[in-house]
Protein backbone atom coordinates (compact mmCIF):
# COMPACT_ATOMS: atom_id res chain seq x y z
CA UNK A 1 0.00 0.00 0.00
CA UNK A 2 2.50 2.13 1.24
CA UNK A 3 6.26 1.59 -0.33
CA UNK A 4 9.33 3.78 -0.21
CA UNK A 5 12.68 2.26 -1.79
CA UNK A 6 15.95 3.34 -1.15
CA UNK A 7 14.25 7.13 -0.76
CA UNK A 8 16.87 10.03 -0.13
CA UNK A 9 16.27 13.77 -0.02
CA UNK A 10 18.54 17.20 0.53
CA UNK A 11 17.58 20.33 1.02
CA UNK A 12 19.39 23.19 0.17
CA UNK A 13 22.09 24.63 2.16
CA UNK A 14 22.10 21.16 4.57
CA UNK A 15 24.91 18.84 4.90
CA UNK A 16 23.23 16.07 5.67
CA UNK A 17 19.89 14.28 3.92
CA UNK A 18 16.35 15.07 5.14
CA UNK A 19 16.13 11.12 4.44
CA UNK A 20 18.97 8.96 3.94
CA UNK A 21 18.37 5.30 1.78
CA UNK A 22 14.63 5.06 3.78
CA UNK A 23 13.25 1.66 2.48
CA UNK A 24 9.48 1.25 4.11
CA UNK A 25 6.60 -1.18 2.71
CA UNK A 26 3.20 -0.45 4.70
CA UNK A 27 1.08 -3.67 3.87
CA UNK A 28 -2.75 -2.83 3.03
CA UNK A 29 -5.10 -2.45 6.18
CA UNK A 30 -2.14 -1.87 8.70
CA UNK A 31 -1.86 0.55 11.82
CA UNK A 32 1.52 2.20 11.74
CA UNK A 33 3.24 4.98 14.36
CA UNK A 34 6.20 6.87 13.00
CA UNK A 35 7.96 8.11 15.68
CA UNK A 36 11.27 10.26 16.46
CA UNK A 37 12.82 13.32 17.99
CA UNK A 38 12.43 16.77 15.53
CA UNK A 39 13.94 16.93 12.76
CA UNK A 40 14.62 12.83 12.21
CA UNK A 41 12.72 13.01 8.86
CA UNK A 42 9.06 12.80 10.15
CA UNK A 43 7.41 15.17 8.39
CA UNK A 44 9.73 14.91 5.28
CA UNK A 45 8.61 11.73 4.61
CA UNK A 46 4.58 12.95 5.30
CA UNK A 47 5.47 15.01 2.48
CA UNK A 48 6.65 12.63 0.46
CA UNK A 49 3.70 10.87 0.36
CA UNK A 50 1.57 13.44 0.01
CA UNK A 51 3.71 14.62 -2.85
CA UNK A 52 4.62 18.01 -1.37
CA UNK A 53 8.13 16.70 -1.99
CA UNK A 54 9.61 14.96 -4.37
CA UNK A 55 12.97 12.66 -3.64
CA UNK A 56 16.11 12.95 -5.05
CA UNK A 57 16.80 9.16 -5.22
CA UNK A 58 14.94 6.56 -5.03
CA UNK A 59 10.93 5.35 -6.08
CA UNK A 60 7.85 6.17 -4.15
CA UNK A 61 4.37 3.82 -4.64
CA UNK A 62 1.04 4.74 -3.12
CA UNK A 63 -1.53 2.44 -3.31
CA UNK A 64 -0.39 1.01 -7.03
CA UNK A 65 0.82 4.64 -8.02
CA UNK A 66 4.45 5.25 -8.86
CA UNK A 67 4.57 8.89 -7.72
CA UNK A 68 7.77 9.20 -10.32
CA UNK A 69 4.34 9.64 -13.21
CA UNK A 70 2.19 11.59 -11.43
CA UNK A 71 2.51 15.34 -13.27
CA UNK A 72 1.99 18.56 -11.44
CA UNK A 73 -1.37 19.22 -12.97
CA UNK A 74 -2.57 15.75 -11.33
CA UNK A 75 -1.09 16.09 -8.05
CA UNK A 76 -4.94 17.47 -6.76
CA UNK A 77 -6.34 14.34 -7.98
CA UNK A 78 -3.84 11.89 -6.78
CA UNK A 79 -4.19 13.47 -3.01
CA UNK A 80 -7.99 12.95 -3.08
CA UNK A 81 -6.95 9.48 -2.87
CA UNK A 82 -5.41 10.33 0.72
CA UNK A 83 -6.90 11.17 4.19
CA UNK A 84 -4.57 13.80 5.68
CA UNK A 85 -5.29 15.07 9.05
CA UNK A 86 -3.08 17.70 9.88
CA UNK A 87 -2.05 19.09 13.99
CA UNK A 88 -3.83 22.20 13.71
CA UNK A 89 -6.94 21.02 12.02
CA UNK A 90 -6.74 23.55 8.98
CA UNK A 91 -10.73 24.22 9.24
CA UNK A 92 -12.55 26.52 7.28
CA UNK A 93 -13.67 29.47 10.26
CA UNK A 94 -16.28 30.88 8.33
CA UNK A 95 -18.43 27.40 7.49
CA UNK A 96 -20.15 25.20 9.95
CA UNK A 97 -19.01 21.51 10.77
CA UNK A 98 -21.27 20.18 8.28
CA UNK A 99 -20.13 22.88 5.48
CA UNK A 100 -16.20 21.84 6.52
CA UNK A 101 -17.37 18.30 5.72
CA UNK A 102 -19.39 19.02 2.74
CA UNK A 103 -16.74 21.57 1.22
CA UNK A 104 -14.15 18.24 0.96
CA UNK A 105 -16.49 16.45 -1.05
CA UNK A 106 -17.99 18.69 -3.32
CA UNK A 107 -14.29 19.17 -4.16
CA UNK A 108 -14.36 15.40 -5.37
CA UNK A 109 -16.98 15.68 -7.61
CA UNK A 110 -19.91 14.43 -5.49
CA UNK A 111 -23.11 15.43 -5.80
CA UNK A 112 -25.44 17.33 -3.53
CA UNK A 113 -27.84 14.30 -2.96
CA UNK A 114 -24.60 12.18 -2.22
CA UNK A 115 -23.40 14.87 0.42
CA UNK A 116 -26.35 14.98 2.33
CA UNK A 117 -26.62 11.07 2.75
CA UNK A 118 -22.42 11.02 3.40
CA UNK A 119 -22.51 13.97 6.08
CA UNK A 120 -24.12 12.80 8.81
CA UNK A 121 -23.14 9.27 8.28
CA UNK A 122 -19.21 10.45 8.89
CA UNK A 123 -20.27 13.39 11.80
CA UNK A 124 -21.93 10.45 13.56
CA UNK A 125 -19.15 8.22 13.21
CA UNK A 126 -16.12 10.84 14.60
CA UNK A 127 -18.84 11.64 17.57
CA UNK A 128 -20.26 14.97 16.53
CA UNK A 129 -24.25 14.08 15.93
CA UNK A 130 -25.92 17.46 16.62
CA UNK A 131 -23.33 19.53 16.17
CA UNK A 132 -23.47 20.06 12.22
CA UNK A 133 -24.17 23.58 12.40
CA UNK A 134 -21.56 25.18 14.82
CA UNK A 135 -18.84 26.64 13.58
CA UNK A 136 -15.04 25.85 14.50
CA UNK A 137 -14.81 29.09 17.24
CA UNK A 138 -17.34 27.48 18.80
CA UNK A 139 -15.64 23.53 19.66
CA UNK A 140 -12.60 22.54 21.44
CA UNK A 141 -10.03 21.19 20.17
CA UNK A 142 -11.14 17.48 20.39
CA UNK A 143 -14.09 18.68 18.71
CA UNK A 144 -12.57 20.37 15.86
CA UNK A 145 -9.69 17.10 15.17
CA UNK A 146 -12.60 15.27 15.18
CA UNK A 147 -13.98 17.49 12.09
CA UNK A 148 -10.90 16.99 10.94
CA UNK A 149 -11.04 13.44 10.40
CA UNK A 150 -14.51 13.27 9.23
CA UNK A 151 -13.25 15.76 6.59
CA UNK A 152 -11.02 13.38 5.79
CA UNK A 153 -12.80 10.10 5.84
CA UNK A 154 -15.54 11.49 4.01
CA UNK A 155 -14.39 10.14 0.55
CA UNK A 156 -13.33 6.90 1.98
CA UNK A 157 -10.17 6.86 0.96
CA UNK A 158 -7.70 4.03 1.67
CA UNK A 159 -4.97 5.67 3.05
CA UNK A 160 -5.06 8.01 6.21
CA UNK A 161 -1.91 9.76 7.14
CA UNK A 162 -2.42 11.37 10.40
CA UNK A 163 0.67 14.36 11.33
CA UNK A 164 0.72 14.78 14.71
CA UNK A 165 -3.38 14.37 15.30
CA UNK A 166 -3.02 14.47 19.51
CA UNK A 167 0.14 17.30 19.46
CA UNK A 168 -2.22 19.81 20.75
CA UNK A 169 -4.53 18.13 22.65
CA UNK A 170 -5.13 17.25 26.41
CA UNK A 171 -4.37 13.50 28.00
CA UNK A 172 -8.07 12.63 27.56
CA UNK A 173 -8.77 13.76 24.47
CA UNK A 174 -5.82 12.39 22.76
CA UNK A 175 -6.79 8.69 23.57
CA UNK A 176 -10.17 9.52 22.16
CA UNK A 177 -8.48 10.62 18.87
CA UNK A 178 -6.22 7.59 18.98
CA UNK A 179 -9.35 4.92 19.71
CA UNK A 180 -11.33 7.09 16.61
CA UNK A 181 -8.21 6.60 14.25
CA UNK A 182 -8.22 2.76 15.26
CA UNK A 183 -11.91 2.40 14.71
CA UNK A 184 -11.46 3.92 11.05
CA UNK A 185 -8.48 1.58 10.68
CA UNK A 186 -10.97 -1.78 11.32
CA UNK A 187 -13.20 -0.37 8.74
CA UNK A 188 -10.21 -1.32 6.15
CA UNK A 189 -8.40 2.06 6.10
CA UNK A 190 -4.44 1.98 6.30
CA UNK A 191 -3.44 4.51 8.49
CA UNK A 192 0.13 6.00 9.36
CA UNK A 193 0.46 8.33 12.48
CA UNK A 194 3.19 10.54 13.44
CA UNK A 195 3.55 11.17 16.98
CA UNK A 196 5.42 12.18 20.14
CA UNK A 197 2.98 10.37 22.85
CA UNK A 198 4.92 7.70 24.44
CA UNK A 199 1.61 6.88 26.20
CA UNK A 200 -0.46 6.34 23.00
CA UNK A 201 2.03 4.55 21.30
CA UNK A 202 2.94 2.03 24.18
CA UNK A 203 -0.65 1.73 24.73
CA UNK A 204 -1.73 0.58 21.46
CA UNK A 205 1.08 -1.82 20.79
CA UNK A 206 0.58 -1.63 17.11
CA UNK A 207 3.95 -1.08 14.64
CA UNK A 208 6.68 0.82 15.43
CA UNK A 209 8.99 2.80 13.37
CA UNK A 210 11.40 4.75 14.04
CA UNK A 211 13.78 7.47 12.28
CA UNK A 212 16.64 8.98 13.54
CA UNK A 213 19.10 11.26 11.55
CA UNK A 214 16.63 10.93 8.47
CA UNK A 215 17.31 6.74 8.70
CA UNK A 216 14.98 4.30 10.37
CA UNK A 217 17.19 2.50 12.46
CA UNK A 218 13.97 0.03 14.17
CA UNK A 219 10.98 -1.16 12.85
CA UNK A 220 9.14 -3.29 15.32
CA UNK A 221 6.59 -5.14 13.17
CA UNK A 222 4.15 -6.25 16.40
CA UNK A 223 4.01 -5.31 20.14
CA UNK A 224 5.85 -1.71 19.52
CA UNK A 225 7.32 0.31 21.84
CA UNK A 226 8.19 4.03 21.70
CA UNK A 227 11.92 4.34 22.12
CA UNK A 228 13.98 7.30 20.70
CA UNK A 229 17.44 6.19 21.12
CA UNK A 230 17.73 2.00 21.49
CA UNK A 231 18.10 0.72 18.31
CA UNK A 232 17.16 -2.95 17.67
CA UNK A 233 20.47 -4.75 16.55
CA UNK A 234 20.24 -8.36 14.71
CA UNK A 235 22.18 -10.99 15.95
CA UNK A 236 25.77 -12.03 14.60
CA UNK A 237 26.03 -15.36 13.80
CA UNK A 238 29.66 -16.37 13.54
CA UNK A 239 30.45 -19.13 10.79
CA UNK A 240 32.48 -22.05 11.66
CA UNK A 241 34.20 -24.57 8.91
CA UNK A 242 31.56 -27.18 7.39
CA UNK A 243 33.94 -29.86 9.61
CA UNK A 244 33.45 -28.36 12.85
CA UNK A 245 29.75 -27.79 12.41
CA UNK A 246 29.35 -31.63 12.59
CA UNK A 247 32.04 -32.81 15.22
CA UNK A 248 31.34 -33.80 18.51
CA UNK A 249 32.12 -31.84 21.61
CA UNK A 250 35.30 -32.45 23.17
CA UNK A 251 34.92 -33.50 26.87
CA UNK A 252 36.21 -30.44 29.44
CA UNK A 253 39.58 -29.40 28.78
CA UNK A 254 40.58 -31.34 25.95
CA UNK A 255 41.13 -30.69 22.41
CA UNK A 256 38.67 -30.15 20.08
CA UNK A 257 39.18 -32.74 16.95
CA UNK A 258 37.36 -33.26 13.97
CA UNK A 259 35.49 -36.11 13.88
CA UNK A 260 36.31 -39.09 11.47
CA UNK A 261 33.94 -41.20 9.82
CA UNK A 262 35.01 -45.18 9.06
CA UNK A 263 36.06 -45.49 5.67
CA UNK A 264 33.48 -47.86 3.62
CA UNK A 265 35.52 -50.94 2.42
CA UNK A 266 34.47 -52.34 -1.12
CA UNK A 267 32.63 -55.82 -1.04
CA UNK A 268 32.64 -58.15 -4.09
CA UNK A 269 29.37 -59.41 -5.56
CA UNK A 270 28.35 -62.92 -5.81
CA UNK A 271 26.31 -63.95 -8.72
CA UNK A 272 24.89 -67.42 -8.20
CA UNK A 273 22.89 -68.24 -11.47
CA UNK A 274 19.39 -69.46 -10.35
CA UNK A 275 17.86 -73.26 -10.40
CA UNK A 276 14.63 -74.49 -9.27
CA UNK A 277 16.64 -77.38 -7.20
CA UNK A 278 18.37 -75.03 -5.40
CA UNK A 279 15.66 -72.79 -4.45
CA UNK A 280 14.81 -73.89 -1.22
CA UNK A 281 18.55 -73.60 0.16
CA UNK A 282 18.99 -70.41 -1.58
CA UNK A 283 15.82 -68.84 0.46
CA UNK A 284 17.64 -69.96 3.61
CA UNK A 285 20.46 -67.68 5.09
CA UNK A 286 23.94 -68.49 5.00
CA UNK A 287 26.62 -68.28 7.05
CA UNK A 288 29.70 -65.75 5.56
CA UNK A 289 32.13 -67.96 4.98
CA UNK A 290 36.20 -66.59 4.21
CA UNK A 291 37.48 -67.87 0.86
CA UNK A 292 40.47 -70.01 0.98
CA UNK A 293 43.01 -70.38 -1.50
CA UNK A 294 44.60 -73.83 -2.83
CA UNK A 295 47.13 -74.37 -4.59
CA UNK A 296 47.61 -77.58 -6.86
CA UNK A 297 51.01 -78.65 -8.22
CA UNK A 298 52.17 -81.63 -10.37
CA UNK A 299 55.56 -83.31 -8.66
CA UNK A 300 57.70 -84.33 -11.23
CA UNK A 301 58.77 -87.62 -8.79
CA UNK A 302 62.25 -88.02 -11.14
CA UNK A 303 63.79 -84.69 -10.40
CA UNK A 304 63.35 -85.94 -6.03
CA UNK A 305 66.44 -86.51 -3.99
CA UNK A 306 66.45 -89.81 -2.73
CA UNK A 307 64.92 -88.79 0.51
CA UNK A 308 61.96 -87.63 -1.21
CA UNK A 309 61.42 -89.97 -3.37
CA UNK A 310 58.10 -91.51 -2.96
CA UNK A 311 58.97 -95.18 -2.21
CA UNK A 312 61.68 -94.15 -0.02
CA UNK A 313 58.58 -92.99 2.46
CA UNK A 314 56.83 -94.21 4.86
CA UNK A 315 53.59 -95.59 3.15
CA UNK A 316 51.14 -93.50 5.04
CA UNK A 317 53.35 -90.21 4.43
CA UNK A 318 53.61 -91.53 0.99
CA UNK A 319 50.30 -91.82 0.44
CA UNK A 320 49.21 -87.97 1.72
CA UNK A 321 52.10 -86.29 0.05
CA UNK A 322 50.97 -87.55 -3.13
CA UNK A 323 47.90 -86.66 -3.28
CA UNK A 324 48.14 -82.79 -2.15
CA UNK A 325 50.67 -80.74 -1.07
Amino acid sequence: MILLDNVTKFYPGDSHPALDHVSLHIEPNEFAFLVGKSGAGKSTLMKMITKEETPDKGKIIIGGIDLDYVKKRYIPHYRRRLGVVFQDFKLLPGRTVYENVAFALEIAGMSNTEIEKTVPKVLDLVGLAGKEKKFPRHLSGGEQQRVSIARSVARQPKILIADEPTGNLDKLTRGEIIDLLQKINDFGTTVLVTTHDENIVNNLQKRVITLKDGQIVSDQKNGGVYRLDKVVEKPVIEKQPLGRMFAPRAAAGQPEQLSQQPTPQKVARVTVAKSPALAPAMAAPRPTVKPRTTTSMIIDSSKLKPAEHPKAMPTKLRTAKSKVI
